[in-house]
Formats: structure tokens, sequence, C-alpha cells
């Protein structure tokens, strides 16, 4: 059972303090009140005393003159004085005017009154027989008044010297309680309130264990008690903020240092130009990033019975030699059902045949990543420890991350492998392909001829020998001329900007060659060609250069380029021209013919405008804007890899 403490509160403290000074200061102003008002009534009655001696030396005066008038004054005055009397003894209650009695006071009133019996028997009521004994009797009468006087006055100074007293007392009463006032004022408010300030400076300056002494029950001990709860609160919020700054802290710099080993890795892969480079210095860093012991890494096969070792760091060469190419389910690297997450093996709880290089190593755990491109499995890296580790969360995602960057190097090396072999087959298909349709028909020709010449020669035909040895002159200059004009093509290279330099290069060669006058003629301006486009127009302009040189008998030819609205090239000259049949290309024009197929090949429209006289124009109208799209994505490619 808890007993409720009573609490006292500020004001009450303060008006049990303050209340016996105002009920002494209400005593003493009601006692001085009082006090006043008898100093007061007793100053009336010393005057009404004073009209009475007055009057008894005017009736002593009306009563030894014997006129008409002093008779009717001497009636007034008795009246006057009876009237007096009877204020003196009962009091007038519409002013302040009351005897102060006291016994002496009440004797001396006494006296006059039975003075006044006497002196108004004797003088006042018949006529009086002996005036010699009126002054006397009127000296004792007024004596008797003077007397009562005398006595109200003494009782007066008595009274006053109380009241000076009394006002004595009430400064006093005002000094001392304005005193503990202050006193209590300090002990109750100041105190409390300079405690509270202290305490709050000290909160303000970092010291959330300060605490306030108890100030009592009242609204300060209160105030005291929720200050001390809120610093209680505050600190216990500091401390769990510096902890969870270190928390934040310990999480950030993990973060960095997982973004610090993905860029290293990213870098490192980004870098590697062969399978053998990439796995040692990835199976380096790794071995460094997871703080392992030992690290190793494999490729598994298509059907994922074979793990072959590509590197290997800190295992022992023993093994090594016996474990460069395992089996699926030999031991529990190289596990044999597919795995998509992170496997952690104690190796203390394997078969005792699966364990004898682990264990003679001196490695207790062995952690299994898989190595992963989608959903194929490509290998495994297995981590070695020489203690029993577990990762964790953020741990097998940065591990999973790194493998999975190995995997997307992996697939590069593999794709550019298979690019730069598709890019040599292209490249031989494209130089037989311009043997045959060049040096090939040339070859095949000569060989015609040297048939022709044996047959000639056998029949010793001197005419028809001249005439094939003129022929065979001709062909083996324009396979001569092939010979040069292929080397020219494939030494020619396209800027990845502009196509124009690549066509100025061309006419210039073609100039040399045959002793022809060119111009070119750009018009427009437009995006740059793709590569592979820029390749195919060039051969195109090429091949049609290599028709006139073999056919046309110009002398002079012309290249026109337009930009836009589409780009379209044209190659035109002077000479003999020719018959199309149909007004299409067949099979016995071969150049055109490959010139269509390159066209064909990138989209573009192709046409020969020829007639017999009148020279012959080759045109090539590019499709639209998917050559400049292309173009811009390389740019784009370009500036980014710059």
């Amino acid at each position: 059972m808890t007993v409720k403490q009573s609490r006292w509160s500020l004001s009450a403290k303060l008006a049990l303090v303050g209340a016996p000074f105002l009920l002494m200061a209400l005593v003493s102003t009601g006692a001085t009140l009082w006090i006043s008002r008898q100093l007061d009534g007793g100053a009336a009655a010393v005057n009404e005393a004073g009209r009475m001696r007055m009057q008894a030396y005017r009736m002593a005066l009306a009563v030894g003159s014997s006129d008409l008038r002093s008779a009717q004054e001497l009636s007034a005055h008795i009246n006057t004085f009876d009237d007096s009397l009877a204020l003196l003894r009962n009091g007038d209650q519409q002013r302040p005017l009351q005897v102060p009695w006291d016994g002496k006071v009440r004797q001396h009133f006494a006296t006059v009154e039975n003075d006044w019996r006497q002196f108004r028997a004797n003088w006042l009521g018949a006529s009086p027989k002996n005036l010699d004994r009126l002054n006397s009797d009127a000296e004792v009468f007024v004596a008797d008044i003077d007397t009562f006087v005398n006595g109200i006055e003494s009782h007066m100074s008595g009274w006053t010297a109380t009241l000076h007293l009394l006002q004595m007392c009430v400064l006093m009463l005002a000094l001392l309680g304005a005193g503990v006032l202050l006193v209590a004022g300090y002990l109750f408010v100041l105190e409390p309130v300079n405690q509270l300030k202290h305490a709050i400076r000290k909160i303000q300056g970092g010291d959330f264990g300060f605490r306030v002494d108890p100030m009592g029950n009242d609204e300060f001990g209160a105030l005291a008690d929720g200050f001390n709860g809120m610093a209680a609160h505050l600190q216990s919020l500091y401390g769990n903020l510096e902890s969870k700054v270190v928390e934040k802290t310990a999480e950030l710099e993990e973060k960095r240092e997982r973004l610090e080993s993905l860029y290293e890795v990213t870098a490192l892969v980004a870098r590697a130009t062969s399978l053998e480079d990439l796995a040692q210095d990835f199976s380096r860093r790794v071995m460094s990033i997871a703080k392992a012991d030992g690290v190793a890494l494999r490729w598994s096969d298509h059907s994922q019975q074979r793990y072959l070792m590509l590197a290997a760091n800190g295992l022992p060469r023993e093994m090594l030699d016996d474990e460069q190419c395992l089996t699926a389910g030999d031991c529990f690297c190289g596990l044999p059902a597919p795995h998509k997450d992170l496997v952690v093996v104690p190796i203390y709880s394997m078969p005792q045949p699966s364990r004898k290089h682990c264990a003679k190593a001196g490695f207790e755990t062995i952690v299994n990543v898989p190595i992963r491109m989608h959903d194929r499995l490509m290998g495994e890296m297995n981590l070695f420890y020489r203690g029993m580790v577990s990762p964790t969360a953020a741990e097998r995602s940065l591990l999973e991350a790194l493998n999975s960057h190995l995997a997307s190097a992996m697939e590069n090396l593999r794709l550019n492998a298979l690019e730069r072999a598709a890019a040599v087959s292209g490249e031989r298909h494209h130089l037989s392909r311009e043997l045959h349709d060049s040096i090939a028909q040339s070859l095949a020709f000569l060989k015609i001829q040297v048939q022709l010449m044996r047959d000639a020669l056998r029949s010793q035909d001197q005419a028809v020998i001249q005439k094939v040895l003129e022929e065979i002159d001709t062909g083996v200059r324009e396979c001569y001329g092939d010979v040069r004009e292929l080397l020219v093509h494939f030494r020619t290279r396209t800027n990845a900007e502009d196509i124009e330099p690549a066509l100025a290069t061309t006419l210039r060669k073609f100039e040399l060659q045959t002793g022809m006058q060119t111009a070119l003629e750009v018009t427009g301006n437009g995006l740059p060609l793709s590569g592979e486009v820029q390749i195919q127009v060039l051969h195109i302009v090429q091949e049609a250069l290599s028709n006139v040189r073999k056919h046309a008998r110009a002398s002079r030819v012309w290249l026109s380029v337009q930009r836009q609205p589409v780009w379209q090239f044209e190659v035109r000259d002077d000479g003999v021209g020719f018959a199309l049949d149909g007004g299409g290309i067949d099979e016995t024009h071969v150049g055109l013919h490959i010139m269509s197929e390159r066209a064909q090949r990138i989209g573009a429209a192709f046409q020969v405008l020829s007639a017999p006289g009148q020279g012959c124009t080759v045109r090539l109208k590019l499709a639209g804007a998917s050559h400049v799209e292309q173009a811009g994505a390389e740019q784009a490619s370009m500036i980014s890899s710059n």
C-alpha cells in the first residue's frame, strides 16, 4: 500500500508565510482605527466640556444681571448645559463624540453633575439672596469641570501613546514581513529557478547526465522531476543516437568497401584480354576482398559434369595437381546438382575421402559461390578458410555480384572471340569473292588464251599467234591492274565522321592509275553514316570507277554526293556507254551485279543509266534515317569510350 504524499503548492507556501503578517497587520490596523476613533471622540468630549466651562461663566454673569434679557439668556444657558451633560453622558451617534470612561473620569463627571445640581439649586432657582458667594461657587464649579477635562485629556494621552506604539509595530511588521517574503521568495522561487537555469546550461553543454536535486513537493518539485525525466530521456536518445551513428557509419563503410571492390573488379574485367589473365587477376582480388586463405576458380562444361580449374591462389601444389579437373560429386568443390545460391560447407562434416586435401592444408570451411550468366551455370568459385566462417547477407551479396561480373566478362571474352572469328571469316569470304570476281576471271581468260596460243603454235599461224599474244598481253595488264586496284581497295580506310576524305582519296588514286580527270561535288549537310555503310558505299564507288577504267574509254569522271534529304551518290563518265537489255542488270554485267548485291546489303536503291555513245551513270540512294541513327549510336559509343 502506497501512502500518497501531500503536496504543498508554491502559492500555499507563500500564503502560509504571509498569512501571520497579514493577520497582524489587519489587527494592528483595526486597533489603530479604533484608537483613532476613541481619540476623535475624546477630543470632541473635551471640546464639549470646554463649552460647559464657558456656559458656567455665562450663567454666573447672567445671575449677576437683573435685566429681562439676562433672565432669558440664563434659561437658554441652563438648557444648553443640560444638553451638554446629556451628550457627554450618552455620547453622540451622529459624530465621534464619546467620553473615554474610566474610574477617575467617571468620578470627575459625577462631581461635575453634583456641582451642577448645587449650582443650579443655589443660583439658578429662586432669586439668589446673597451674590457674594456666586463667583466662588462658579470658580469651584469651573475647576471641577477642568478636572473632568484633565481626566479626559490624561486618558487620551494614554491612547495617543498606544496609537504611536501600534504605528511603530505596523512599521516593524511591514519591514519584517517584507524581509520574510523576500527570503521565502528566494528559497521557494529564485533558488529553484537558478538550479533549473544551471541544469539547462549543463544540458545545453552536452552533459546529459546532470540532474536537479529534489525541490520538495511544490510546482518547482514537479518541474524538477519533469526536467530530470526529460534529461534522462535525452540521455537515452543521445546514447541511442551515438550507437545508431556508429552503426550507420559501419554500414556506410561496409557499402563503401563493397563499391570500391565492385569498381576494382569492374575495372579488372574491363581490361582483361584473355581468360587466363582474367581468372588469375580475379582470383587474387577476390581472395583479398573475401579475406580468404585460398581461392579456386573452376570452369564447368555444358553438361556440368566436369569442373576445370582456371586459376587458384593460396592452395598447396599437391591439391592443385590433383584437382585440375574434377568430376561433379567427387567432393564438395564442384557440386553435382545445379545450385543458385552461395553454399557454406564445414570441412569436418564432410566424409573422410572428400576432405583429404582440404584437411591436410588446414582448411576448416569452404564457401562455394556459383558463377552464373542468367540461368546458365558457367563455373564455380571456391573460397577456403582456416577457421569457421559464416558470410553475412552483405558479404553474400558482394560475392554473388563479383561472380556476376566475372560471368559477364567471361561471356564477353567468348563473344569477342566469336566476333573476331566471324570478322576473319567474313574478311576471307570478302577476299575470296573479290579475287573470284576480278583476278580469277582474268586468269580464266588468260588460261583460254594460252590454250589458243598452243593451238596457234601447233598450226604455225602467225596472225593468230600475234593476235593471241596481244590478248594475253592485254589480259596480263588487266590482271595486274586488278591486283593493284584490289590492294588499293583493302588499304583504303573510311573516316569515322565523314566519307568525303575517303572518296577524295579514291578519286586521286584513280587519276594516278588512269590519267583521267575526276571531279568531286558534295552538296548539303547531314549526319555522318555508320562505318559499315561507309565501307559498302566506298566499294560500290570503287567498283564503278573500275568499270570506267576497264570498259568506258572515258576522258573525265564526275562523282556527286548529295546529303539531303537522303544520302545519294552518283558516278558519271563521258565514255562510250552501253545498251541495257530490258533496262535491267543481268549476269553478264559482273561488276554491276556485284554493286547491286552490295547495295542490297545496306538496303539502298541501285540504278544504272546508260546508252551507247552517251556515257554511263551509276546512282546509289540510301533508304533513309536508319543509317544516320546507327551512325549516331556509333558516335555516342565512341564518345563514351573516349
